[in-house]
């Protein structure tokens, strides 16, 4: 099982969410995830996301984690005015979980990978996934597994992968109740 942690996922407990997906084992369960920097304003996300990971580590979840970019981004508001602001994108997440589930995928590692993504970049690995598995004369799928709800803006899954919604009640029953934050003083 390889997945990712996409924004829509931060309060999720992932261990929770296997249990909609099918069979694996704890050593073969990965997680990627951006987290933000530990300067100035993006200190308590980085808190939250070291802590968070840190428990994921510990309950064997092989975990891969990688600073966010920050860049300046303007938008016009209705107004006519500009408004600038410095949003946090994941970088190279993406380009490890293709890596890692290709290389999987040769060593035999799994039968199906549950993707926690709707990243279109992954298309090609799945493609690749699939050449292995007619290579290995064996059967590997690929699944994407994502939020789903009547105000998604995306509704599509990784193409050439099967898509499993994930609709309120199953994203409510997998929150995961701790709160990493640091505790305010």
């Amino acid at each position: 099982m390889v997945a990712n942690q996409s924004p829509g996922f931060k309060q999720l407990q992932p261990m929770r969410l296997l249990r909609y997906a099918p069979p694996a084992s704890p050593e073969r369960e990965r997680w990627r995830a951006g987290r933000n920097d530990s300067t100035g304003n993006f200190l308590r996300n980085h808190h939250f996301w070291t802590a968070k990971l840190a428990v994921m580590g510990k309950t064997g979840i092989h975990v891969f984690s990688r600073s966010l970019r920050y860049r300046n981004q303007t938008v016009r508001l209705p107004d006519g005015s500009n408004f600038t602001f410095l949003p946090g994108q994941e970088k190279g997440i993406d380009v490890r979980l293709a890596l890692d589930t290709v290389r999987l995928a040769r060593q035999n590692a799994y039968d199906v990978a549950l993707v926690f993504s709707q990243d279109q970049d992954l298309t090609e690995a799945v493609e690749e996934i699939k050449e292995i598995a007619v290579a290995q004369n064996r059967w590997i799928k690929v699944v994407t597994a994502y939020p789903l709800s009547p105000t998604s803006h995306n509704r599509r899954g990784i193409g050439k992968t099967d898509w499993l919604y994930i609709d309120r009640a199953i994203y409510d029953s997998c929150i995961d109740p701790r709160d990493y934050r640091p505790k305010r003083e």
